[in-house]
């Protein structure tokens, strides 16, 4: 029991002294980033061929199916199948080059740009998605290109998702396809965002919706009065300061709060209204929220399908590339992010191992 106790308490100053370490060296590192001026646009655009991803899916799937003898004959098979397309497609791009008449952009396969949004109550991935479109846009073409934003997020602040559907206005006003694919959520800001697509795709129970405007804060004014703590608040302008947390709220300032809700709520009736006019807007947009099916049926949305579904499809008849923008990250970021989803998956598999325990 000595030893291990001794042991214990080895292994405690070694982690310690190796966290220290960690934490002294990330520091420097990020001291070090911030003084070579980091700028703005640090990071770069990533793309990545879905029909590349999905047809090595497929080609290992057939290969486990197959002994050992099958698979080497398909192997060679595929390889030379492989060699003929390329030099086919090198011959094409050689012939449209050396033809003064060819119009190359024509002839070119479609391409279906795929964007990603996971959105906070801040949409705080507005910045990427930014840059994301205008990198697509700077190389798609109206009537032949689309994109595809994969949609996912409850909402959030008004202002914040009002960037985010902007973003999304430019692909339209520039006259490219815009699909939305909302797998799980796309409500209240969220689909602010989804209904500028020209078409709305969602899983069957994806929740849809909830085309509403809320606001709530508390009021400490009782608590602070019962202990005799006065607050002032000084304004210039009568609507300066409606409502307050600490300070007295008076029926007027209710008053020309909810009428600012209201006419948020209308702005935003509006916004939906004019992308999808065929939406009975005074049906829907009462904050309630519908399920895919049920979305369907009051037109919320244009088709039932997985953004799975939707790609693969799409891979038959264009080139799927998904295209999004990262941020280079400092090492101290890097641990930070590594820590905490450390400390999230170490705190879901405590919960799924407490429901088991309970279930048996």
């Amino acid at each position: 029991m000595e030893f291990l106790s001794d042991y214990g308490l080895f292994l405690a100053k070694a982690v310690t002294l190796v966290i220290a370490v960690v934490v002294v060296v990330s520091v420097i590192v990020s001291a070090a980033h911030r003084n070579q001026g980091g700028q703005e646009g640090d990071g770069e655009l990533r793309t990545r061929k879905l029909n590349d991803h999905y047809r090595k899916l497929k080609e290992a799937l057939q290969a486990k199916l197959m002994d050992d003898q099958e698979r080497k004959i398909w192997q060679k098979q595929q390889k030379k199948q492989r060699k003929a397309e390329d030099k086919a497609r090198k011959q094409a791009l050689k012939a449209s080059a050396d033809s003064p008449d060819s119009d190359s952009g024509a002839s070119a396969k479609a391409r279906v740009f795929v964007l990603d949004f996971d959105g906070d109550i801040k949409a705080s991935d507005t910045d990427n998605l930014r840059k994301a479109v205008t990198g697509v846009l700077s190389v798609a073409e109206p009537g032949r290109d689309e994109v595809v934003v994969r949609l996912e997020s409850g909402g959030g602040l008004v202002h914040a998702y009002g960037l985010a559907s902007a973003q999304l206005d430019r692909i339209r006003d520039k006259g490219i396809a815009l699909t939305a694919c909302v797998d799980k959520v796309a409500a209240s800001g969220g689909y602010m965002m989804a209904c500028v697509a020209d078409r709305i795709v969602a899983s069957p129970f994806a929740v849809i919706g909830s085309i509403g405007v809320v606001a709530q804060l508390p009021n400490f004014h009782r608590f602070l009065q019962k202990n005799d703590v006065d607050f002032e608040v000084l304004t210039a302008g009568e609507h300066k300061r409606t409502l307050t947390i600490f300070g007295e709220n008076t029926d007027k300032g209710r008053q020309k709060f909810l009428a600012d809700l209201e006419d948020t709520h209308g702005l935003f009736k509006e916004y939906v209204s004019q992308r999808r006019p065929d939406l009975d807007i005074g049906a829907v947009a009462n904050g309630d929220i519908w399920f895919g099916k049920r979305a369907l049926d009051v037109h919320l949305i244009d088709e039932i399908r997985t953004s799975d579904e939707y790609l693969i499809e799409a891979c038959d008849r264009a080139d799927v590339i998904t295209v999004s923008f990262h941020h280079k990250r400092s090492v101290a970021e890097k641990l930070g992010l590594a820590a905490s989803g450390a400390i999230e998956h170490g705190f879901w598999r405590l919960i799924s191992a407490f429901r088991n325990q309970k279930i048996q």
